[in-house]
């Protein structure tokens, strides 16, 4: 394991859950200049691609948002500004429903979607002479390393290089967390939206116990039980969040992958995760002891963003073929509140 000790929380925003909340709250940077491009999926359902520079010849970054994220979360503003000011092209692969309308399907998306990103980066890679890169944040995060373990011998002719930030690895973990004490407050963030769109999706294809069970959830766990995991296959909440977890395939991966974790995330807190990578050596984990969930503040208040995306490209630069010299890390702008 590769532990880099380089990020520093600014002092005054102490602790995981200030490092959380200050961001979202705080620092919504401009967000850059999306084009909206509607992909009809696989399964005759519909999701949005938010492309920025798309007909710019370059690396492209796709990424993955968390839980009810979208192309407008901070991460995602910061990342894609990062993006272009590097002279790449990036796209935020919405997950169904995400992007401003229901999805035409009773599925939603899920925490073990591996094959939702498969399509989706192959359609990427398949328009592009160039190369590929995948961030997943969060839920998106923990999906894409499910991915990379699943695609194991081919993952590496779809992406050059992959980063999950804040992923949450273990889910059973997580989903207690979230359930009890301050995380409460996280969950409940999370059901105001989650409840909502499932029971618009339960009002176009009814099922009355369903219905009900998703009315009084008052946990993440309670609704995954409900509506997440029967919905996707899954038998109950144990059997969605066992099986979705991507914290015992990482041996299997072979794409280069940064890992970027912070000891005091508040979703997963570091002491719940390895103290060593698995023996393979395209894994790198980044190990923090500060930032909060998907947080990482850096400077003198009110604080940028600028830590996190200068990390994350300047690990992808290091995997560009060798005719495509690396710039990453060095040309993308500081993001200001």
């Amino acid at each position: 394991m590769a532990t880099h000790n380089n990020y520093q929380a600014p002092w005054w925003l102490p602790g995981g859950h200030l490092q959380t909340i200050y961001p979202y709250l705080a620092l919504r940077t401009t967000p850059p200049n999306y084009q909206r491009e509607r992909i009809e999926t696989p399964d005759g359902d519909f999701v949005d691609f938010d492309w920025v520079d798309p007909t710019r010849d370059a690396p492209t970054v796709v990424l993955f948002h968390g839980l009810e994220g979208c192309s407008r979360s901070h991460y995602a503003r910061v990342l894609m500004r990062a993006v272009a000011a590097t002279g790449w092209r990036g796209v935020v692969a919405h997950f169904r429903g995400c992007s401003g309308e229901p999805n035409r399907l009773q599925r939603a998306y899920h925490s073990g979607d591996a094959g939702e990103i498969d399509w989706m980066l192959r359609l990427v890679a398949s328009r592009t002479g160039n190369t590929v890169f995948a961030v997943g944040v969060s839920l998106g995060g923990n999906a894409l390393l499910k991915w990379l373990a699943r695609e194991r011998d081919d993952a590496s002719s779809v992406i050059a290089a992959a980063t999950a930030i804040s992923a949450p690895l273990d889910l059973m973990v997580a989903g207690h967390r979230l359930g009890s004490g301050f995380n409460r407050v996280y969950g409940l963030h999370f059901l105001r939206s989650l409840k909502p769109k499932a029971l618009e999706k339960l009002a176009r294809y009814p099922d009355a116990r369903r219905k009900h069970r998703v009315r009084t959830a008052y946990t993440l766990r309670t609704f995954d039980d409900a509506f997440t995991a029967p919905v996707h296959g899954y038998r109950d909440v144990v059997d969605y969040w066992t099986r979705a977890s991507s914290i015992s395939e990482l041996g299997n991966i072979t794409v280069p992958t940064l890992i970027v974790h912070a000891r005091n995330d508040p979703f997963l807190p570091g002491r719940h995760l390895p103290n060593a990578a698995p023996n393979n050596k395209k894994i790198e984990f980044e190990f923090t002891e500060h930032g909060g969930h998907v947080g990482f503040v850096s400077g003198a208040f009110p604080g940028n963003l600028s830590w996190l995306p200068q990390r994350v490209l300047g690990f992808l630069g290091e995997h560009l073929p060798p005719d495509r010299p690396a710039k990453a890390g060095n040309n993308a702008q500081t993001e200001q509140p």
